[in-house]
């Protein structure tokens, strides 16, 4: 048997995704730009899907801008917005919990002389709001916060926290990465204030390659792509039509049923949450009821490196990851575990398990019963 729970890195496309990316390669492969039918047949594509996408989140489709993915929205969040309102302050704010793609941009932003206050966290990855109030202030142009955690799958309190910032400085652009969060919550930018918020399409069993920024009517922002002037000068080059296609469908048929499917998922994680637990020495990190992301489960197992315990379910076809995926190629430690205080001997010795909303029980039940099975024996080689 195979059980795939390395979700929170990629997930498998979803049929219709690919059968649309498909007619569009083969059959309406026109250039967008082209003034032909051909190329109003392609421009016919990315309307669609971004009049899908903003159903979802119940905003403007003209608010919509499509991307390469999550990093390249986060980036052009930060520093399109950071470098075009800068005559209006020079300080940002963040998490210490932050992917990279919110992290490094911000560094880069210091380096131009920008200063940012990065918020702390408690021990389940969540934000104080007073801090937040705290650090908002008159120079403040942007906060940027992520709204579930791609290592623990803490939830941080979004809305209470646009709310805190607004009535601190109203000026202040308000970010959501929401990367981890979109299509495993509702999502309402307008109604909670957010200004820009970002997505990956490979996250929601859309393709790679895909993603999209929304960016509230009328935000000042610079682009970071420079040329022909495609998407209203925002980001030139010529769309990736099909990828688009595929990211408006994957974010249409995530919503479909959307309370049936989440319900499924939290019952999942209850169900694998209490067998982990039972293993001597597995802990879980960070909260895991509903007020934290159904996909996302941070397993400790004390004396078993990460690397070891990754290994040994993969050679019985269980695949997860060593923290985040996109951190996993990397000697460092995790920053975000750091930052909840997990305990130095089990920094090392922590995998992550995410869900979609195609696991199955089976799956949970397979991977139960071999952490069942090794972990007591690889216990015996701690390092005790």
């Amino acid at each position: 048997m195979e059980a795939y729970l390395d979700n929170s890195a990629t997930t498998r496309c979803s049929e219709r995704a690919k059968d649309l990316m498909v007619k569009v390669l083969m059959e309406d492969y026109g250039n967008p730009s082209s003034l032909h039918m051909k190329g109003v047949d392609a421009e016919n594509y990315i309307k669609e899907a971004q009049k899908k996408i903003a159903k979802t989140l119940k905003v403007d489709e003209k608010e919509i801008l499509f991307t390469s993915g999550g990093t390249e929205s986060n980036n052009m969040a930060l520093i399109g917005t950071a470098l075009a309102n800068k005559r209006s302050g020079m300080h940002l704010i963040t998490t210490s919990i932050e992917h990279a793609s919110i992290s490094s941009p911000m560094q880069f932003l210091e380096e131009q002389g920008f200063h940012v206050t990065y918020l702390s966290v408690d021990e389940n990855g969540v934000i104080s709001l007073d801090e937040l109030k705290d650090a908002v202030c008159e120079d403040t142009i942007l906060v940027s916060l992520m709204m579930v955690n791609n290592e623990i799958g803490a939830l941080e309190p979004i809305e209470e926290a646009v709310k805190v910032i607004k009535a601190k400085n109203p000026a202040t652009l308000v970010h959501v990465d929401a990367i981890q969060a979109y299509g495993k919550f509702r999502i309402f930018p307008k109604k909670w204030g957010i200004d820009l918020l970002s997505v990956s399409g490979h996250k929601i069993h859309g393709p790679k390659g895909s993603g999209f920024l929304y960016i509230k009517d009328k935000t000042k922002i610079k682009p970071l792509i420079y040329g022909g002037g495609q998407q209203k000068g925002m980001r030139s080059g010529t769309e990736n039509v099909p990828g688009i296609a595929g990211l408006g469908e994957a974010a249409a048929e995530i919503y479909e049923n959307f309370e049936e499917k989440i319900d499924r998922m939290y019952q999942l994680k209850q169900k694998f949450v209490e067998e982990a637990s039972k293993i001597e020495g597995v802990s879980i990190n960070g909260k895991t009821g509903r007020d934290s992301a159904p996909q996302v489960v941070s397993v400790s197992v004390d004396g078993v490196r990460s690397e070891v315990m990754l290994h040994t379910l993969e050679d019985r076809n269980i695949f997860v990851s060593a923290g985040s995926a996109c951190s996993s190629n990397k000697p460092a430690v995790s920053h975000t575990l750091q930052q909840i205080g997990l305990k130095q001997n089990l920094l090392d010795s922590t995998i992550r398990f995410s869900f979609s909303v195609h696991t199955s029980e089976e799956e949970i039940d397979y991977a139960i019963e071999v952490m069942r099975e090794v972990i007591p024996q690889l216990r015996k080689y701690t390092r005790h």
